[in-house]
């Protein structure tokens, strides 16, 4: 037996016995070994109470000899989280290498139940990650979580999380793994920074619309000229969406939009009706003509995720949060334990009544820009007549639709 196998056969012994002295007693019937933490599955014996196995986590902990426990139920199985020594990081790069190689299945937010598929065999260059999908890291049973954007279910995301939960760079990973799957011509950005930090390592990324905004009147300059794209491609009828389009298919491929907003609580509160209301519309109507929203914010207060938005941000990702009330707000929903993630990329993903735990691939900075190098660049003719003398390339968006209908 490996000295592995014989500290978490040690672990489950002693599980069993704290649950047995205190009334509650419960089989381990197994487990999975996850980069950050060690997970065991409960079978609670007849009679035994959940909230009563809930209700002894120090207990357990102090038995385990480890900082905390995280006692949960997932359907009708319960499981006991302890963090691991020796936690390691999920790296995005090599995730994304074992997917393009076909190498492992996945767990993908596309429909009322996440389902599981086998990755296409496939080169880095061509992955076989789906059209338009982010790769989110790894959940709970060791699966990789993917975010389909087209799928009804997903549209628009708003990842929340306190300071230090891991969600800058959650929507970094994001953004690289949806540029590295992607050409210019099928996948656009619009990265909205005000804190001027996030997405500066994308600046040369040629899939932008145009470059990183920081400014707060900017970025409400960019909201309404996406609100125009959004008007037109309604109008005119999308021809081909990128994500979409057949094999064969000649028409003209109009690229999918992708806006990330870093900071929204500072963004709604300096910006206003202003920036409000273009935003609304766009995670209102923006899906059915491929712009999609994903919002980040470490305040989920009803203040910053009004009626109109919360309505429309069917899936959440949720880190560290400091209370259970915005664990509520954050998540749409109660009961999902997010104030008791131990942050640094812990994450639930929250869709369609089901709530995944996952840990948020990593990429450096150095790795982003990397990466970005090997995007390449194109020649930019920068429209400087538009936006009060702030270039844009937004209304290139819009001749394309009228000339595509």
């Amino acid at each position: 037996m490996s000295e592995t196998r014989r500290q978490l056969e040690l672990q489950s012994d002693r599980i069993e016995m704290v649950l047995t002295t205190h009334k509650a007693p419960a089989r381990v019937t197994g487990g999975v070994v996850t980069p950050r933490a060690v997970q065991f599955y409960l079978a609670p014996l007849w009679g035994t109470r959940i909230n009563r196995v809930q209700s002894l986590a120090e207990e357990l902990a102090l038995a385990l000899g480890v900082s905390s426990v995280r006692v949960s139920r997932q359907g009708g199985s319960m499981q006991l989280e302890i963090p691991r020594d020796d936690a390691r990081p999920v790296k995005l790069l090599s995730l994304m290498a074992a997917l393009a190689l076909g190498t492992t299945h996945t767990t993908s937010l596309t429909g009322p139940h996440a389902t599981c598929s086998r990755a296409e065999r496939a080169t880095p260059a061509r992955s076989g990650i789906p059209p338009a999908t982010a790769v989110l890291g790894l959940c709970d049973d060791g699966a990789p979580l993917l975010l389909r954007l087209p799928s009804p279910e997903v549209a628009h995301v708003l990842i929340a999380g306190c300071t230090g939960s891991g969600k800058t760079a959650l929507s970094q990973t994001i953004i690289l793994s949806l540029a590295m799957t992607h050409r210019r011509s099928q996948l656009q950005f619009v990265l909205v920074d005000p804190k001027r930090h996030a997405f500066t390592p994308f600046a040369p990324l040629p899939h932008l619309l145009r470059p990183v905004i920081g400014d707060v009147s900017e970025a409400v300059v960019a909201l309404r000229e996406l609100v125009t794209v959004m008007e037109a491609r309604g109008a005119g009828g999308v021809a081909a969406l990128s994500a979409t389009r057949r094999p064969g298919d000649s028409s003209d491929v109009i690229p999918r939009i992708v806006v990330v907003l870093d900071e929204l609580a500072d963004l709604t509160q300096v910006g206003g009706r202003a920036l409000v209301e273009p935003l609304t519309r766009l995670v209102q109507r923006g899906r059915e003509v491929g712009i999609h929203v994903i919002a980040c914010t470490q305040k989920p207060s009803s203040e910053v995720v009004g009626t109109l938005m919360r309505a429309n941000f069917p899936v959440r990702l949720v880190g560290k949060v400091v209370s259970p009330e915005d664990a509520r707000v954050a998540a749409g929903c109660g009961g999902t334990g997010a104030e008791k993630l131990t942050g640094h990329g812990d994450f639930i993903a929250v869709a369609s009544g089901q709530v995944l735990r996952f840990q948020a691939a990593y990429v450096s900075r150095a790795e982003v820009e990397q990466v970005v190098a090997q995007c390449g660049s194109i020649p930019r003719r920068w429209d400087v007549t538009r936006s009060g003398g702030r270039p844009s390339l937004l209304h290139q968006a819009v001749s394309l639709v009228a000339g595509a209908s």
